[in-house]
Parts: structure tokens; C-alpha cells; sequence
């Protein structure tokens, strides 16, 4: 019983002994097969990826971007066709170690391994054939917009003589002091309100801050609600034809949705009397809700107190000092020293 086993046994290795080498010596007695097969089969991979580029051009031309799995097979092909090129190149020379009708070698170990990497390559070619066919070579590109400017950049003079100070201040408050909401800029008419409130604008756009949005509305004597919703609607993206025929209410309702979401500055030039903010849609400013600001300017330190700002800046005439530098800027040096009379005069006038 035993003995009849490790014949049985001794069989079975015999077998397998014999499968791996008839296997192994294939990769000798089919090199020849094998390299032309190589040489075949890597022209139609070749042809393919011409085609498949050829597509890929077209479709870039109109904009559009290759697919990554197509990029992904154009870099393999590119790969294995170094690997198949050099070993074409090299096969000459190995088929030259042949004998016994090929079914031998002069260097078995040298052709065995030369033999199995020609059929690994070749077997790496014909997949790549296969997996080269592609309904699409490139996808539609959708341009990313640029982001909208957190506000919208405001024409002003580069002279900002005695208002540096003030700005810096208001600034503080708008960046720094989260119990700060509203911000009141009062002084009379020409002092330089306007030019203050632009330049805080301006500078959303030149420093980091951490706002989505600052909104400039001209208010005006003629107090009128809806020109003050229509002119933020234009800038949260609520302008068109059938938001226009809404009424004051709707719209509050609106603007109050869509602030709720955003961190955002309000800017208020040339207020004569008290803005109802809650009827515009305004979520208002506190120290408990500090995600947004109001900042407004005015002729009268009466208004500051109604529109219940928390801080408040008064924007007053120029210094003697301040008044004569603005002078000397907006006349010219070389003007000033023309003549020596005309100095004297010009301190008058800037007086």
C-alpha cells in the first residue's frame, strides 16, 4: 500500500517536473515566433495611440481636456514600446545562440530569460491594444470664474491728507473690534466724509480680511427704501426683472435670507435722517451677531444717535498744517517758488 502511494507520488512530481521544462524550454523553441509576433503586435499598438492622439488633438483644439485614463494608457504605450524596441533590437543576437532547429541553445540560461521577457511583452502589448479603445479621449473643460471681488473698486484722488489717521481708526473697528457694528462718520458738508468711506472700501480690496462682500449705497437726501434694496440686490445677486416688481417687503425678506449667510459691510454715504435697516432686510449688527458691519456717513451727529452706532467718527476741517500741505500738493512746488510773493499769498488762502 505504501509503496503503490510514492509510485503514485513519484508519478505526479514526474509530471509537473516535465510541464516546467517543456514550458520553460517554449520560451527558447518559440523566441523566433515570439519576436515577430512582438514586432507585429507593437506597430498595431502604435497605430492605435496615433489614432487615439490624433483625437485627443482635435478635441483639445475645441478646448477641451483629455481624459486621465486616456493620459494614463498613452504613458504606459510610451513605456512599453522603449522595453519592445530594445528588445527587438537584441533579438537578432540571441536568435543566434539557437541550435538543434532552434529548440536548443548554446546558452540556455541566457535565451530562457531572454525568451520569457520577449513573451511577458508581448502578452503586455496585446493588453494595451486591448484596453486602448476609448469612447471618449477628452471631457468638456468648464473655465472656473474668477472669484467676485469682495467689493467693487471705487475712482478716488491718491491724496488722503489728514484722513489717514481716521481711516486707520475705522478700520480697527471694522477688523479688529467685534463689538463694534455701527459705525457713524459725521462732520459737515465737504470735510471729506465721502472720500473717508471710499477709501474704506478700497482697502477691502488691498488687505486681508475676512468679509464676503462690501456693499456701497448712495442714500441721499431723497430718503428712498427700494433704491436702497435695488442697489444691494445688484450686488448679492438679486437683480433681475421679476425681483424688480416685488414689493418693499418681499424684497426685505430676500436680502435678509441671503445676508444671513454672508459675512458682509455695508456702506452708507450721505445719510440725512434715520435708515430703518430691519425694513430694508438688513440683519443688524451687535456685539452678539458680529459677522457683519454697517459703516455711514452723515452731515448730522444727531443721526449717529438714531441709527444707534456704537462708535462714532467725527470728520472735521483740515489743520492749518494739513490745509497747507493739501495746498502745496494740488498747486505745485514749482508754482509755489515761481515767485517769492506767492508763498505768502498761498498761506492766506490755504488759511
Amino acid at each position: 500500500m505504501c509503496s503503490i502511494f510514492q509510485i503514485t507520488c513519484d508519478g505526479a512530481l514526474f509530471n509537473r517536473c516535465l510541464d516546467c521544462f517543456l514550458g520553460e524550454a517554449a520560451y527558447i523553441s518559440k523566441l523566433q515566433d515570439n519576436l515577430d509576433a512582438l514586432e507585429t503586435e507593437l506597430g498595431r499598438l502604435i497605430a492605435a495611440k496615433n489614432d487615439v492622439m490624433m483625437r485627443v488633438v482635435n478635441a483639445e483644439r475645441q478646448q477641451m481636456r483629455r481624459r486621465e485614463g486616456v493620459q494614463q494608457w498613452v504613458s504606459r504605450v510610451d513605456a512599453v514600446k522603449t522595453g519592445a524596441d530594445e528588445l527587438i533590437t537584441d533579438g537578432s543576437e540571441e536568435i543566434g545562440k539557437l541550435c538543434v532547429g532552434g529548440y536548443c541553445s548554446k546558452n540556455c540560461r541566457s535565451s530562457y530569460k531572454f525568451g520569457k521577457q520577449v513573451a511577458k511583452k508581448l502578452q503586455d502589448v496585446k493588453t494595451l491594444i486591448a484596453e486602448g479603445v476609448f469612447e471618449a479621449v477628452a471631457t468638456e473643460v468648464v473655465p472656473e470664474r474668477a472669484p467676485e471681488p469682495v467689493a467693487d473698486k471705487r475712482p478716488i484722488e491718491p491724496t488722503i491728507v489728514g484722513l489717514q489717521s481716521q481711516l486707520e481708526q475705522v478700520w480697527r473697528c471694522l477688523v479688529v473690534e467685534e463689538s463694534v457694528g455701527i459705525i457713524g462718520l459725521y462732520g459737515m458738508g465737504g470735510v471729506g466724509k465721502t472720500t473717508l468711506l471710499t477709501r474704506i472700501n478700497n482697502k477691502f480690496l488691498e488687505s486681508q480680511n475676512n468679509f464676503d462682500c462690501v456693499i456701497w449705497v448712495v442714500v441721499s437726501k431723497d430718503l428712498r427704501l427700494e433704491k436702497i434694496q435695488d442697489d444691494i440686490g445688484k450686488k448679492i445677486g438679486l437683480s433681475d426683472d421679476s425681483w424688480k416688481n416685488k414689493s418693499v417687503e418681499e424684497k426685505a425678506v430676500d436680502i435678509l435670507r441671503r445676508l444671513r449667510e454672508k459675512r458682509f459691510v455695508l456702506l452708507l454715504d450721505d445719510i440725512w435722517e434715520r435708515v430703518d435697516l430691519t425694513e430694508v432686510g438688513i440683519p443688524l449688527p451687535s456685539p452678539q451677531n458680529t459677522t457683519s458691519k454697517v459703516v455711514f456717513t452723515t452731515r448730522f451727529i444727531d443721526v449717529c444717535g438714531s441709527m444707534e452706532s456704537h462708535r462714532k467718527f467725527e470728520v472735521a476741517c483740515l489743520s492749518e498744517e494739513d490745509a497747507w500741505e493739501l495746498f502745496r500738493e494740488k498747486v505745485g512746488q514749482e508754482t509755489l517758488e515761481s515767485d517769492h510773493e506767492i508763498v505768502e499769498l498761498a498761506q492766506t488762502v490755504a488759511k
